[in-house]
């Protein structure tokens, strides 16, 4: 591919600067790839400016910030030093593109009107379906445009991964952890609609998709992905992918309470969004077993709601059921538990300076935020 902006190493082992320099990636990669797509012809490149809008219409870079991460986590082993920093800042943002499948997917899957408080891919296509008066269903369109244009993001994920420049051997080492996050997303979400369609009650399935849906590869294998591209020993790695569970799944954790409790205005989603969407989540499990114990009727009103209350006023009666339970604080704890956990695997390890000090910011910031 073209070469792409430059970045010294010194400039790049700032973790701070790392989401703008994936910005400036991204950027590059898509500006590079719109001669491809220009010569399918003019809907196509009109799909591949919905994409471009979306990856580069907000989001916080985490994934490539916490791959980068397990990159300079290894230290200056001679195999780390061996690699051009720039080639793996183009390797890690190819992560964003993974990112951007897996929500325009699941936007579909969720029904969901907006995201990052503006239309999901598939209204936004409906929208110009509408506008331009074209012939059949305009939502219909929009599901499926959306859905091939999820799955560019993924095809050229991959382009951008083997094609950013670092080494043959780099790319095989970290051969492990790439199979295994696309492949463990994707369980996670097909284990995530079946346990919506079961009305499963378990916390421990729901801690699965928890697990595979979000934790792996939001947290766990970009670290992995980092650290194997550096050539990292295999603690440093099992380390590295301790904290990337616990906090990845304290992370979800908490995406479930602002899924029920979140503000709109801050969130970017509707509140009460996981009642209505009828999502297994720990936080509904942990109630429903609570409520059987305290309050039958009230469990029942619940177990029979959820996934089919659609009127704001009761979706608010079932956010106040939820509360009710004491689940709240019961999933509060387990946050703070395995953010503990989390922490500890980086100090057990003996992982220390900027990249130690930087992980332990971004588990407060993942386990604490409000959007």
């Amino acid at each position: 591919m073209a070469d792409s902006p430059s970045t010294t190493r010194d400039e790049t082992r700032q973790l701070t600067a790392i989401p703008a320099a994936v910005e400036r990636e991204l950027e590059h990669f898509l500006d590079s790839r719109q001669p491809d797509v220009d010569k399918i012809g003019a809907p196509v490149s009109q799909s591949a400016a919905h994409l471009r809008d979306f990856v580069l219409g907000g989001g916080k870079r985490i994934r490539p910030l916490y791959a980068w991460a397990g990159f300079v986590g290894a230290g200056d082993t001679g195999t780390a030093a061996a690699e051009d920093p720039d080639a793996v800042l183009r390797a890690v943002s190819s992560l964003e593109l993974i990112q951007a499948c897996a929500l325009i997917h699941d936007d579909i899957i969720d029904s969901s009107d907006t995201r990052r408080g503006n239309p999901t891919v598939h209204r936004a296509v409906q929208a110009r379906h509408e506008d331009a008066h074209l012939f059949g269903d305009a939502a219909a369109y929009g599901r499926n445009s959306a859905i091939l244009i999820g799955d560019l993001a993924l095809i050229w994920a991959e382009d951008m991964w083997r094609d950013s420049g670092v080494s043959a051997a780099a790319l095989e080492r970290a051969a492990e952890p790439w199979r295994g996050m696309r492949t463990e997303v994707i369980g996670g979400q097909l284990l995530d609609i079946a346990l919506e369609a079961a009305a499963d009650e378990s916390v421990e399935m729901a801690d699965k998709v928890n697990r595979y849906k979000t934790a792996a590869y939001t947290i766990e294998r970009p670290l992995h992905l980092g650290a194997a591209l550096a050539g990292a020993a295999g603690a440093t790695i099992d380390a590295f992918r301790g904290y990337g569970r616990d906090i990845g799944i304290a992370f979800q954790l908490r995406d479930d309470l602002l899924g029920v409790f979140g503000d709109e205005s801050v969130t970017g989603k509707p509140v009460g969004d996981d009642l209505r969407e009828g999502k297994r989540t720990v936080l509904l499990a942990t109630a429903l077993a609570r409520l059987d114990a305290t309050d039958p009727a009230s469990a029942q009103t619940l177990r029979e709601r959820v996934g089919r209350a659609t009127d704001p006023d009761e979706l608010a009666h079932l956010a106040a059921l939820v509360d009710s339970s004491g689940a709240v604080a019961d999933v509060e704890k387990r946050i703070a538990a395995l953010t503990t956990s989390g922490l500890n695997r980086l100090t057990d390890a003996g992982i220390v300076g900027e990249v130690a000090d930087t992980l332990r910011d971004l588990a407060v910031q993942a386990t604490e935020r409000r959007a």
